[in-house]
């Protein structure tokens, strides 16, 4: 007896082990590159206001963060004139939208004023841009100053505070695994 209730509460483990491991590949389809499937989610939730900060990173040099003290992205298939998203679905959980509800609520600290804008996503949060280009988190960035979306897919860099690309010369590794 003592036995089969062992092997019950394994099978059980296997279980929850196997389904966990399914939604986490669910999650991981394709590239970290822009999916422009129906869903059209940002990923996340928008903020009321909005800091943008100049910020010294280990191995990609000074760079945008958020209020949080998150590293900042660009995506190379967006464009800038005029200011286009691409980033959408399963793409934008990978890469949340840097949001804010009110786009005059946007501070900067070391970054240009003049150069911050917001463009509006499909779904109808308020995205920020720089420099005309659009703005993201990377969901992979646990911590603060983090850059591990840097080079990700060839397409993805940290955005500096004049909206350019960050250059750290490592050759990151596609997707970002």
């Amino acid at each position: 007896m003592l036995s089969t209730r062992r092997n019950t509460g394994i099978t059980g483990y296997v279980a929850v082990g196997v389904a966990v491991f399914t939604l986490a590949l669910g999650g991981c389809g394709g590239s970290g590159g822009g999916s422009k499937s129906g869903d059209t989610g940002s990923g996340s939730a928008p903020t009321s206001s909005a800091t943008l900060t100049a910020a010294e990173v280990d191995q990609v040099g000074t760079v945008v963060t958020d209020s949080k003290g998150y590293v900042l992205y660009r995506f190379d298939e967006d464009s800038a004139k005029p200011t286009k998203v691409t980033c959408y679905g399963n793409c934008a959980k990978l890469w949340p939208a840097a949001t804010t509800t009110d786009a005059k609520n946007v501070t900067v600290k070391g970054v240009d004023k003049k150069l911050v804008s917001t463009v509006e996503r499909s779904d109808g949060t308020t995205q920020i841009t720089l420099a005309g280009r659009p703005l993201y988190r990377y969901a992979k960035d646990d911590e603060p100053k983090e850059a591990h979306g840097q080079g990700v897919d060839g397409t993805w860099f940290a955005a500096t505070p004049s909206g350019t690309k960050a250059q750290d010369g490592s050759g990151s590794s596609s997707n970002g695994y």
